[in-house]
């Protein structure tokens, strides 16, 4: 399986011929205010925009599918923590277990605004190749060192990944057989330890390589932005979307998600 998050990047769409400059400074806004919404509905309604931009950019949803399972795996445990856990004047009594129903709304609030902002990042990041993302946050006068941590990690980690699955083959081979037992930890931990200090020694060779080639801390790279009208209006129309959900929910009628439903 691949996971390269810009494999469909030349799937032509409205959002992938949005110069990237503008898309990642209009999402990223969107995104920063989803994730401080505090009322259900607009968080729903958050996720209904994010549904729909994610269509626009014409990406397959299997892209997201594999995102947004372990995603999923991870809040599921939020719907019985919280409600086990969160203070409340009216609990609920379920099985003799008592629950609070703000718990309960504040893990249904937290769900829908993770998977509406994995959504956004993936329709942000998977319409253009990565590269091209990385120039336009230089552009966007992002911290360098912060470009370069995001660029080396997204390329090494596959190499990471390789080079794991060939010594987890190689142990196989020599008859390593996983059981719930102290030798498989003891091997395991063997099998971690050697991975690091692989990766530790190959950090080194690639940053040597890197200096003798001239680098210089700076990202460059023959890619040119020009930006166009209907650039702007798509920036102007997701910002407003972004103020919307912001004025709603701190002067709409939705009170916060612990409060009540609605």
């Amino acid at each position: 399986m691949s996971f390269e998050i810009d494999r469909y990047a030349h799937l032509p769409s409205t959002i992938q011929r949005w110069d990237p400059r503008f898309k990642i400074a209009a999402l990223g806004i969107l995104i920063f205010l989803i994730a401080l919404l505090q009322s259900l509905p607009l968080s729903f309604a958050s996720l209904v925009i994010a549904l729909l931009t994610f269509t626009l950019s014409g990406l397959p949803y299997r892209l997201a599918a594999t995102g947004l399972k372990w995603l999923i795996y991870f809040l599921l445990p939020f719907f019985i923590l919280l409600p086990m856990s969160f203070p409340t004047h009216a609990p609920l009594s379920v099985l003799g277990v008592t629950l609070a129903p703000e718990g309960l709304r504040l893990a249904l609030l937290i769900s829908v605004k993770a998977v509406a902002v994995v959504l956004l990042c993936y329709a942000t990041f998977g319409s253009a190749r990565f590269h091209h993302s990385m120039y336009a946050l230089q552009k966007l006068r992002c911290p360098a060192f912060l470009i370069h941590m995001l660029l080396f990690t997204y390329r090494y980690i596959f190499v990471l990944i390789e080079e794991m699955r060939r010594m987890y083959k190689a142990m196989l081979s020599r008859g390593f057989q996983p059981r719930m037992n102290r030798h498989t930890l003891h091997i395991l931990g063997y099998f971690v330890g050697n991975l690091l200090l692989r990766s530790i020694e190959r950090t080194e060779r690639i940053y040597k390589a890197m200096l003798s080639k001239g680098f210089d801390g700076e990202f460059h790279t023959l890619v040119t932005f020009q930006s166009k009208p209907v650039d702007w209006q798509k920036t102007l129309i997701f910002t407003a979307l972004a103020l919307l959900l912001w004025y709603g929910d701190h002067f709409g009628p939705f009170p916060r998600a612990i409060e009540a439903w609605y």
